[in-house]
């Protein structure tokens, strides 16, 4: 039989981790330190990845309206990065495949700068900012294969009416990344064994 169906899962310790609804994250900062946290407490519980991603209301004190962690190990899915994961969550959370409906201002914040998948996903998403944390480099630099993005890619989604703001909380963000690498934690990289 093929399969008709797939589903990512959070962390059973996810829920937990997330504010009281309604919480505001005024500042761009708070917004990347909940993401981070996020992405360290999924590689300190032994559940993924070291990356993370928010989807947060700019018009509401920046409160949040899903987030995600890097499930490809769980969800055996190339495509479960955080971001996508974040995204769908946000989508189903507001029942509209667009998260700028309406004039609505959302924000995608995430620990380390889009792999080529989820850069191709900030548009169609809607949302109209981007906040990267860590960088390509950074992640490449650990082994994660990040894929090519055009080498304008800042200036294409700008012109696509979506603010991007880069290397906030960089140190911490690139730090998480070399901690996991030197763990020795599974480095999924589907072109690494060819």
């Amino acid at each position: 039989m093929v399969t008709d169906s797939v589903s990512f899962r959070l962390p059973p310790w996810f829920q937990s981790a997330l504010p009281p609804v309604n919480t505001p994250y005024p500042s761009v900062e708070e917004r990347m330190r909940l993401t981070i946290e996020l992405a360290r407490r999924h590689v300190a519980m032994g559940t993924g990845g070291p990356f993370a991603a928010g989807i947060f209301d700019l018009e509401d004190g920046g409160r949040l309206i899903a987030a995600g962690v890097n499930l490809v190990l769980a969800a055996t899915t190339s495509i479960a990065h955080a971001e996508i994961v974040a995204i769908a969550l946000a989508q189903q959370s507001l029942g509209d495949y667009d998260l700028g409906r309406g004039g609505r201002r959302l924000e995608l914040v995430t620990s380390t700068e889009p792999c080529a998948m989820c850069y191709g996903a900030v548009p169609w998403s809607g949302v109209r900012s981007l906040v990267c944390g860590a960088r390509r480099s950074d992640a490449a630099r650990v082994g994660f294969d990040e894929g090519d993005k055009p080498p304008d890619w800042i200036a294409a989604l700008k012109r696509r009416g979506i603010d991007v703001r880069r290397d906030v909380m960089r140190r911490q963000a690139a730090a998480l990344l070399e901690e996991y690498g030197a763990s020795g934690a599974v480095i999924y990289n589907a072109r690494q064994n060819r």
